[in-house]
């Protein structure tokens, strides 16, 4: 069996909770039922369909747009963080569709940060290209993404002007956005970069008096002589031009270049790899699919729907051994549990305040557990993606008890969002096999909340010690049923809700329960 072969069978719901765990920030109940039975490449049509340009954000104190107009020094800090509670918000209604988790994808492979750009107008057109490009053409992309007015700023491709040439990008360019850290490139190679780069400024930046930002050449900042590139580009010379295109004519020049390297289609699958399957590539998985993917990306002129579609209908991804080798971003973790118990925010036309409730508690308890949207640490990214261990990066002495936190905070029902609490473990209860049965109801939330599968004596132990607190079984059926029967009794609606908080709260902090 090759490890890119299609899987064909039709998908058991387990197997349709996985794929939308990697694929999206996680399945919501009705998806689940929704596509169980259908084939990967059934699923995978619709995650890869297009999807509406989202309306942008609202400013709360007029409801009216504010990217589009000239910079406000003093809503700047609430405007950035609109953004990204805007953001948060557009994950947690995402339909099924792979287009925000390749926009965070995207936003950790080609960074930029609000701390260094510094322009929450700038950030939002970052955004807006990155859903644009984000399942396109990656060479169209890399040619976007060299003028996005964001990434000038970031890495310095502003001040990149003739005779005191700026190497920032044109080093990331290679390092970190196609070829890649082991593929080869030179000194000279960046230098050489640089200079083809030369020219390209940006315009309106935190003007308070025009909302217009963009991106431009200027001929007159651009290195006119040939750029002669290594023996890992086949000594390539691109042809120094004094144009008006000769910005756009050089770039498309080197980026045809680099992606002529067989390492660079190489590198973004590896990257995509890690991102959706698994840190651990090893020689067989190299061998057997990261080389075939990149043959395919190639073949397909730098498609990413080609790359994506294989990686996610492979028997290579549907194989047992793979739910759980990845640790739960705090992304994953904090929008993945809202979806799992059915939130969703309001369209922001119709009710802004709450909209931005809900956005900025999913940013708050992303941000503290070290995601911060738009704003990755460094220009590698968010550590868990590129430091030796990889996703066990985002578990550490703080970030452990934090997770925990937000678990407890979900299942006292003291949080409310949109005045409604997030979680009403009673009525899911019921909608379970058999709520009388504690081990019937133990097996299904676990069936539901975990990612891989637990064993009988785990289970035996959840619904014994942790539901039941050393109770006799039957009595579980007794309390049941008598909150069933007079639900508006508050003593025997606690009996059972107290064991059931007490459950999740346990499930919440589970191991199996970090892990995707």
């Amino acid at each position: 069996m090759a490890l890119l072969d299609a899987y064909t069978q039709p998908l058991t719901a387990v197997q349709v909770a996985y794929l939308l765990r990697r694929a999206t920030f996680g399945p919501t109940p009705d998806q689940i039922k929704s596509l169980t039975g259908q084939t990967a490449a059934q699923v995978i049509a619709k995650l890869l369909a297009n999807q509406p340009t989202p309306a942008p954000p609202l400013d709360l104190a007029t409801s009216k747009t504010f990217h589009d107009q000239p910079f406000d020094t003093v809503n700047a800090g609430k405007f950035e963080g609109y953004i990204k509670f805007w953001w948060a918000n557009l994950m947690l209604n995402q339909p099924v569709s792979l287009l925000e988790k390749m926009t965070l994808f995207w936003s950790n492979h080609f960074v930029t940060n609000d701390s260094t750009v510094n322009d929450y107008r700038y950030m939002y057109r970052y955004n807006a290209l990155l859903r644009q490009n984000a399942l396109g053409n990656f060479k169209a992309f890399a040619v976007a993404i060299t003028q996005d007015p964001a990434m000038l700023r970031f890495l310095n491709g502003n001040q990149n002007v003739v005779g005191t040439a700026n190497e920032n990008y044109g080093r990331e360019l290679q390092e970190l956005f196609t070829i890649g850290r082991n593929g080869g490139y030179t000194e000279n190679d960046v230098r050489a970069a640089a200079k083809v780069l030369t020219g390209w400024v940006d315009t309106g930046y935190r003007d308070v008096t025009n909302a217009a930002i963009s991106s431009s050449f200027k001929s007159t900042r651009h290195d006119t002589t040939d750029k002669t590139f290594s023996a890992t580009y086949q000594n390539t010379v691109i042809k120094g031009r004094s144009s008006a295109t000769a910005g756009l004519d050089e770039l498309n020049d080197l980026l045809d270049m680099i992606l002529g390297n067989v390492e660079t289609p190489r590198n973004i699958c590896r990257k995509i790899y890690r991102w959706f399957v698994n840190s651990d590539i090893t020689d067989t998985v190299e061998t057997n699919f990261i080389q075939p993917l990149a043959d395919l990306f190639r073949k397909n002129n730098f498609d990413i729907k080609p790359v994506l579609t294989a990686l996610f209908q492979s028997q290579h991804f549907f194989d047992a051994a793979l739910p759980g080798a990845v640790i739960k971003s705090p992304t994953d973790l904090v929008v993945g549990t809202f979806r799992l118990w059915g939130l969703q925010a309001p369209d922001q036309a119709q009710n802004l305040t709450a909209f931005y409730q809900i956005g900025n508690y999913i940013y708050a308890r992303i941000k503290e557990q070290q995601q911060d949207l738009l704003n990755p640490p460094t220009v590698f990214g968010w550590t868990a993606y590129y430091q030796t261990g990889y996703y066990q990066q985002w578990i550490n002495s703080t970030t452990l008890g934090l997770r925990g936190f937000f678990g407890d905070s979900l299942t006292t029902n003291a949080l409310k969002l949109n005045g409604q609490p997030v979680i009403d473990v009673l009525t899911r209860a019921k909608t379970l096999s058999d709520p009388t049965d504690p081990a019937k109801l133990v097996n299904d939330l676990t069936a539901q909340l975990l990612a891989v599968p637990i064993d009988q004596t785990q289970k035996d132990f959840l619904t014994d010690t942790i539901l039941l607190n050393s109770i006799p079984r039957y009595e579980w059926a007794s309390e049941w049923n008598d909150y069933v029967k007079t639900p508006t009794d508050a003593a025997k609606k606690q009996a059972v809700q107290m064991k059931l908080t007490s459950f999740l709260q346990y499930i919440f902090r589970m191991a199996e329960y970090q892990v995707v």
